[in-house]
């Protein structure tokens, strides 16, 4: 195959292609983190089509609103053929682009959407009544409004009231599947064992542009210390661009707060104390920021006895090339600039077996479908599912479960999730016991403990029957579904 070959993104790309059978203009908002592949299956849905494309400039002191609308009128002249123009306003450009595309199907992408606009306070206005009075005559023409500033986005365009009942796809790119980034790395000729998978996987994650940087020739490790460990490797220097194109000046700001949750998850009280902030809504409201720009969750946990949401809640760095950074790169700085990595085993570095536990945890979590599916567990039987915590009290212990599962039949599954190198003793059984103890179990309910892992249980664990279900993850990455 060819590495350009297109993988993947068959759902989003099904729900795309339905609004080429409207009879009536469609505006589209596409959203999603910085190198999730928004662009790239938006090309892939124009393949074949009438299609005009206008990208943005990352927004810097020097960059005014009349060079983001040069940058806009040279790229409409290239599309449409007419050379020089010059426009000093945005509804002069729009207006040229709609006579061009007023007729025939058309898409029409405006790509980094808050870059183009974020100089002009005037230029969502005027998109909104280019829109309502030219760009919709065309009854077969899509606009697609897409970018990775998904605070701007948000409060922008998705809650605007300018564009209220506008709006008729509001489509979130995530990560992919882990089937999906098995092969996407075959397509690139990768061809490592699946531990070796699971390694690359707990550095990016479900990021396709990460997984297009492996290369075929090396293994996981030597693929890992190319891309992070020298001082010119590009996920080495991936962060920073990362947060200065989110967040430019606010950069500052919001680092700490991922800084703090790369050990681990965390309720607001704790962030507050680690980062010695005052407990405010302005903390509230980076961590929303965060949670938008897709790289942390917040997990909440709930009463199990009425299956309502608890107030409770715990913060968690759901973003695995984030927290890799954060705990080997930035803190190996000094040595990545004197190659002090050449020949290192990457997979020796200290702490590397908990810190891929948390990875792994994170990559389980984003593909929770596949447990459900595995566990003939139905979505509509499905009453509250998360990562479970219980506060100690005078009256009960604390107690803290990977991820769990409760349906509508009184019945949870306490899963543990485990990523070793070597398959797993019998000292897992002991350790589940000892959670399960601890939680309170309300009358009429089952709880049934259930083992994820990757490289295989010991004999000890399967003959001591404790567990109702011992999932092998690995077989998730088994090819299917796949668009080609």
């Amino acid at each position: 195959m060819k590495n350009d070959t297109f993988v993947g993104r068959k759902e989003e790309l099904g729900r795309l292609s339905s609004f080429l059978k409207k009879k009536s203009a469609s505006l589209i908002v596409v959203k999603g983190r910085r190198r999730i592949g928004k662009s790239r299956l938006i090309e892939e849905f124009s393949k074949g089509k009438r299609f005009l494309r206008f990208v943005g400039i990352p927004p810097t002191a020097k960059i005014t609103e009349q060079f983001q609308r040069d940058i806009f009128a040279e790229q409409l002249g290239k599309q449409i053929a007419l050379e020089g123009i010059v426009a000093q306003d945005w509804s002069t450009l729009f207006s040229l682009l709609a006579r061009h595309a007023n007729s025939g199907a058309v898409i029409i992408l405006f790509d980094e959407i808050s870059w183009m606009g974020s100089k002009d306070p005037t230029f969502l206005g005027k998109l909104k009544n280019a829109w309502d009075l030219e760009f919709k005559k065309n009854p077969h023409l899509i606009l697609i409004l897409c970018g990775s500033v998904s605070t701007w986005i948000e409060q922008n365009i998705i809650s605007s009231t300018a564009f209220f009942g506008r709006i008729s796809l509001l489509l979130k790119v995530e990560e992919l599947p882990l089937n999906i980034c098995h092969e996407l790395l075959q397509t690139r000729g990768f061809r490592g064992s699946t531990y070796e998978v699971f390694k690359i996987l707990g550095v990016t994650g479900g990021i396709p542009w990460y997984l297009e940087q492996m290369q075929a020739g090396l293994n996981a490790d030597d693929n890992i210390r190319d891309l992070c460990f020298r001082k010119d490797a590009v996920l080495f220097n991936e962060f920073d661009r990362i947060f200065h194109d989110l967040f430019e000046k606010r950069s500052k700001i919001y680092r700490p707060i991922v800084e703090v949750l790369a050990n681990g998850s965390m309720d607001f009280g704790g962030i507050c104390k680690r980062l010695r902030f005052p407990k405010s809504g302005t903390l509230s409201k980076y961590l929303d920021d965060l949670i938008e720009a897709g790289f942390i969750t917040r997990d909440y946990t709930w009463l199990v006895v009425s299956g309502k949401s608890s107030k409770l809640s715990r913060y968690r760095l759901s973003d695995n090339y984030l927290r890799f950074y954060l705990k080997y790169m930035i803190s190996n700085k000094d040595r990545i600039f004197r190659n002090g990595f050449e020949g290192r085993e990457i997979s020796s570095l200290p702490g590397w077996s908990s810190i891929m536990g948390l990875q792994f945890e994170n990559l389980v979590l984003k593909n929770r479908k596949k447990i459900w599916e595995n566990l003939g567990i139905k979505t509509a039987d499905i009453v509250a599912d998360n990562p479970y915590f219980q506060k100690q009290t005078t009256v009960r212990k604390g107690c803290q479960i990977d991820y769990l599962i409760q349906t509508r039949f009184n019945t949870l599954f306490a899963c543990e999730i485990k990523f070793s190198l070597n398959p797993l003793q019998s000292n897992i059984v002991t350790e589940v016991k000892d959670k399960l103890a601890c939680m309170l179990l309300p009358k009429r309910f089952s709880c049934w403990p259930v083992l994820i892992h990757v490289n295989g249980v010991s004999d000890n664990v399967q003959d001591s029957g404790y567990f109702s279900e011992i999932i092998d993850f690995s077989t998730f990455l088994a090819l299917k579904d796949s668009y080609l």
